[in-house]
């Protein structure tokens, strides 16, 4: 494993962001085509997506650890020409930027963010269609999905949730959000592997193609420790001791699955399918946090240590991550999976920020 200087994760992180808030799709070849025919743009970073939602919060997390006004500056600037515009779809996706914005809320202390997390954060709570059992329905531009609970929905709302529950003192938010993380558990995670399925589908009674798919697992190896983290809970609380358990359990799948590069697979059990950025990144991100934040013992580091190495060595000079899996929804197949085309995308990049930014973290 490489060593790295302070300032070379640094200017890593800051080539990341500036080839971020530059990406766009003038061509449509990303955009996205929904059930009812809008055209969806999963690439740009000024389009009000998951995909610019992610992508912000991994500034925000370098933000508070670096200090940089400039980094404050983009994501303030993103908001506020947002919000000049007409109001976008609220769902469980577009939710993700709200994420953010709480933090930047506390950041600026600026009470004309206040409205839009209340209106958000009212809208998750009381109005998001609900699967059987109270789940979260996994609705999307277009698309109600009925019935199907999606592993993204951990990252893009459960998480946003709990923020909102701490930031807006709702304490119904913060119950919501435990419950749905174990929900998503129940139905979601394979109880043989510990990895985590795309979907489930309370119709159909199956969690479709029965892919273990690199982001989507990446997805709540990053919520589970920053969940835990913002709900402090104690030591022995049953909770986040079933939370942290689970999360080992799948921890220990990905330590297994992790190519010799420090990368996984698209399909991490399935070698024949393409090596990943976003998820490497999200896998580093989360193993090396569960580690900082003692959800995981200390041995688990050269893990994500691999990880860290495999990005700087798949971000090229201009900041690009390479191999990011495009937008990604359900598939029916294991082999569909396996044809997502890839680019960059924001929030490769984001989820390579958020890896970089933890194991910045190890020089203070």
């Amino acid at each position: 494993m490489s060593t790295y200087t302070k300032n070379q994760l640094e200017e890593k992180i800051d080539l990341l962001i500036d080839n971020e808030i530059h990406l766009s799709d003038p061509t449509g070849e990303f955009f996205v085509k929904v059930a009812d025919g809008s055209l969806i743009d999963n690439k740009s970073f000024n389009f009000w997506e998951w995909t610019s939602g992610v992508g912000l919060y991994g500034m925000m997390k370098y933000y508070q650890l670096s200090r940089k006004p400039e980094v404050l500056k983009v994501i303030k600037d993103w908001f506020d020409s947002h919000f000049q515009e007409p109001p976008v779809e609220k769902n469980i996706n577009t939710m993700v930027q709200m994420l953010t914005l709480a933090y930047l809320y506390e950041e600026t202390g600026d009470r004309a963010y206040l409205p839009h997390l209340e209106a958000w954060g009212d809208w998750l709570y009381y109005r998001l269609p609900r699967t059987e059992k109270g789940g979260f329905q996994h609705v999307t531009y277009g698309d109600l999905n009925p019935d199907e609970m999606w592993a993204d929905t951990l990252m893009m709302s459960v998480l946003t949730l709990t923020k909102l529950g701490k930031v807006l003192h709702k304490s119904a938010y913060i119950q919501e959000a435990k419950k749905q993380v174990l929900l998503h558990i129940q139905f979601l995670q394979d109880k043989r592997t510990g990895l985590w399925y795309h979907g489930w589908s309370f119709k159909r009674r199956d969690n479709f193609a029965g892919a273990f798919w690199g982001r989507g697992n990446s997805w709540i190896t990053i919520a589970f420790p920053e969940i835990l983290e913002l709900l402090d809970l104690p030591e022995g609380d049953a909770f986040r001791e079933f939370v942290r358990m689970n999360l080992q359990y799948q921890i220990d799948a990905l330590k297994t699955y992790q190519d010799k590069s420090g990368l996984w697979h698209t399909l991490i059990d399935d070698p024949t399918s393409y090596l990943e950025g976003s998820a490497t990144a999200g896998f580093t991100y989360g193993i090396l946090k569960a580690v900082h934040n003692h959800l995981v013992d200390n041995s688990y580091r050269e893990v994500a240590l691999k990880g860290i190495d495999a990005l700087f060595a798949n971000i090229d000079e201009n900041g690009a991550l390479a191999m990011t899996s495009g937008g990604t929804p359900m598939g029916e197949t294991k082999d569909f999976y396996k044809h997502v085309k890839t680019s960059v995308m924001p929030y490769g990049q984001s989820m390579a920020e958020l890896a970089l930014t933890e194991y910045l973290k190890e020089f203070y």
